[in-house]
C-alpha cells in the first residue's frame, strides 16, 4: 500500500474515532486497541502495550498521543500528524459550536438523555479492551502483583500518575535483585516550561498558557480542571462557573476531553482565542510523541529499561482497571443504566467483531428511548 493510501486509512479512522470516542482517555485507547492491533493488525499486542505505557510516562492527553503513536506506526510523521489531527479535529468543531451557543446563550444544551446510555456502554468497552491487554501484559507472576497492587493504591485514592511511576520503579528494582547489579545511572526526562502570568489577555497570552499547561499536564480531565483553576480563575481572567461548564463540555463530547481548550479561549477572545488555545494545549504532545515513538524499539533491546516497562505496562492496564471501576460506581445506577451496560458486556464479548462505533452509538438511542419510560 502506497503511504498516500496509508494516509487517507489513518484519516478515515480517527476522524471516526474522534467523532464518536466517548468516556476518556480509557475508552479512547480500548477502541483504538480494538481498531489497530484487532482489527487492522497494524502492531502486536505487546508493542500496542509498549507504547500505551510510554505515553503515560509523559505529560499530555494520553488517547490523543496514543492516535499519534498509531498513526506514526502505520506511515511515520506524516501518519503522526494526521492521526493527532484527525483525531482532535471532530472535539474542536464540535466543541466551538457549544462554545458559540454559550457565548449567544449563557447556557448548553440538554444532552444528558444520551450521555445516561453512553457511559455504560463504554464501561463495557474498556472492561474487554483491559482483558485482551491484560492477558499480554501479565508475563510473571511478579508483575501480575504488582499489576495487583497498582490497581489497589489507585482504588485507594493514591494518585495514578504515583502509581505509574511506583509500579515502573519497583519493576526495576526487581530486575536489579535479580541481576544484582550495583549500580543504575538515572536521568532526568523533562524540564518544565516556565512562562511569566501576563495581566492582559491576548491571543498570544493565551497560546503561552495553554501551551505550559500542555507542556507539564499529566492525569485526567480532574487534574486539567486544577490547572486551569490555578492558571485562568486565580488570575481573574475567567469565573470558576464558566471553567466548570467548560470541563463539561470536554466531558460531554467525543474525543479528547483537552478540547476544553476551546471553549475557554472562545469564552476569552473568541475565535482567535480557541484557535490558539487548541494549538497551544496539543503542541507540546505532537512533538513528545515525534521525539520517542522512534526510541522504543532502541528502549525494548535494553534489559532494564524492558523490565522497568513490563512493570509500566501491568500499571498502565491495573489504572484502566482503576478507571473503569470508577466511572462504573457514577454510571450504574439504576435498573436502565444496569441493562444496558449488560446488554453492551453481552454484545462486545459475543460479537467479537462488532464496531465499538455501533456499540456507542446505539447504547446512546437506548439510553434515550429507556429516560422516556
Amino acid at each position: 500500500m502506497s503511504q498516500h493510501k496509508e494516509l487517507i486509512e489513518i484519516a478515515k479512522l480517527f476522524l471516526k474515532l474522534g467523532s464518536i470516542a466517548f468516556g476518556g482517555p480509557a475508552a479512547h485507547i480500548a477502541m483504538m486497541e480494538d481498531e489497530v492491533v484487532k482489527k487492522r493488525k497494524w502492531m502486536t499486542q505487546d508493542h500496542f502495550l509498549d507504547l500505551v505505557g510510554a505515553t503515560n510516562l509523559i505529560p499530555g492527553p494520553n488517547s490523543t498521543e496514543m492516535t499519534m503513536h498509531c498513526g506514526h506506526e502505520r506511515a511515520g510523521w506524516k501518519g503522526l500528524i494526521v492521526a493527532g489531527l484527525c483525531f482532535i479535529i471532530p472535539a474542536v468543531l464540535i466543541t466551538s459550536v457549544f462554545a458559540y451557543m454559550y457565548q449567544q446563550y449563557g447556557a448548553l444544551p440538554n444532552v444528558k438523555p444520551f450521555i445516561y446510555g453512553i457511559k455504560p456502554a463504554v464501561i463495557a468497552i474498556i472492561i474487554v479492551a483491559s482483558v485482551r491487554l491484560g492477558k499480554k501484559a501479565v508475563k510473571t507472576v511478579e508483575l501480575a502483583i504488582l499489576g495487583i497492587l497498582t490497581l489497589a493504591a489507585c482504588l485507594l485514592g493514591v494518585n495514578e500518575i504515583i502509581a505509574l511511576f511506583g509500579c515502573g520503579l519497583l519493576g526495576l528494582l526487581l530486575y536489579i535483585i535479580k541481576k544484582r547489579l550495583s549500580n543504575l545511572n538515572s536521568f532526568i526526562p523533562f524540564l518544565f516550561l516556565q512562562i511569566a502570568n501576563p495581566t492582559n489577555v491576548g491571543s498570544l497570552k493565551i497560546f503561552l498558557t495553554f501551551l505550559k499547561v500542555g507542556a507539564i499536564l499529566y492525569g485526567s480531565g480532574y487534574v486539567l480542571f486544577a490547572f486551569l483553576d490555578s492558571e485562568l480563575v486565580a488570575n481573574g481572567w475567567l469565573t470558576r462557573q464558566v471553567l466548570i461548564d467548560a470541563v463539561a463540555v470536554g466531558q460531554m463530547t467525543p474525543g479528547p476531553v483537552l478540547s476544553t481548550a476551546t471553549f475557554i479561549g472562545w469564552q476569552m477572545h473568541g475565535v482567535s482565542g480557541a484557535l490558539v488555545a487548541t494549538i497551544g494545549i496539543f503542541l507540546p504532545s505532537f512533538i513528545f510523541v515525534l521525539v520517542l515513538n522512534p526510541l522504543i524499539p532502541k528502549m525494548r533491546k535494553s534489559k532494564i529499561i524492558r523490565a522497568t516497562l513490563d512493570a509500566v505496562n501491568i500499571a498502565a492496564v491495573a489504572l484502566i482497571v482503576a478507571v473503569c471501576f470508577e466511572m462504573g460506581k457514577d454510571s450504574i445506577t439504576d435498573w436502565r443504566t444496569i441493562i444496558i451496560a449488560i446488554t453492551s458486556l453481552i454484545l462486545v464479548f459475543a460479537f467479537k467483531k462488532l464496531n465499538s462505533a455501533f456499540i456507542v452509538l446505539g447504547s446512546a438511542i437506548f439510553g434515550y428511548f429507556l429516560n422516556l419510560i
